[in-house]
């Protein structure tokens, strides 16, 4: 009777532990979910303010047109792709393809911002600086976001990659998802600065 007793705690405190596995699993995996959520937001309200942007310079750029269709052409896609990723937000592949998609609308709008700069009348528009004030602004919040939910990404990540918790992701179908890179290749080299 004793050991009967002593197998039957055994057992309850493993499967507790499969329990309390698995639990957490749900938990760091619904955590990324509303990371991206947050991203989600961000990005829906940078692809907001760029038709306003377009419109507004458009008057003072008329002979750029392919720079503004460049940045137009770079938002939708870039709103597909954030569709398509919020439809499943732990599926690296659709996740990987936002990056990229986002990748190109930034480089789009730098061109632009390059583009503007040459123009001193569109400089000035109080329009065009309030909504350039606006993204740059909601791009920080972009990169914040960003950096929880890939905090939240790599949480959920290592907890799946550990034993015996992997055992327990793969029986229950927890895939391993990707962080989400928003960043550009000239964003890692240092800024030249000329006097």
């Amino acid at each position: 009777m004793g050991t009967t007793v002593i197998g039957l705690i055994v057992i309850a405190v493993v499967v507790f532990y499969l329990v309390f596995i698995y639990n957490k699993l749900v938990s760091l995996r619904n955590l990324f979910k509303n990371g991206f959520a947050q991203i989600d937001v961000q990005l829906q309200r940078r692809h907001d303010l760029i038709p306003n942007l377009v419109e507004s310079a458009k008057a003072y750029l008329d002979h750029e047109k392919s720079t503004l269709t460049q940045v137009m052409e770079a938002r939708n896609n870039a709103v597909s792709a954030q569709k398509d990723a919020a439809s499943d937000p732990g599926d690296g592949t659709k996740i990987q393809r936002l990056g990229s998609a986002e990748n190109l609308l930034t480089k789009a709008l730098a061109n632009f911002y390059a583009v503007a700069e040459n123009y001193p009348e569109l400089k000035a528009n109080e329009t065009i600086q309030q909504l350039m004030e606006e993204l740059s602004s909601t791009e920080n919040r972009v990169a914040f976001a960003r950096q929880a939910y890939n905090d939240s990404v790599m949480g959920y990540n290592t907890f799946r990659e550990q034993f015996p918790n992997n055992i327990i992701a793969g029986m229950f179908a927890f895939k391993e998802t990707s962080q989400l890179e928003l960043e550009s290749p000239e964003a890692r080299q240092a800024p030249k600065v000329a006097f």
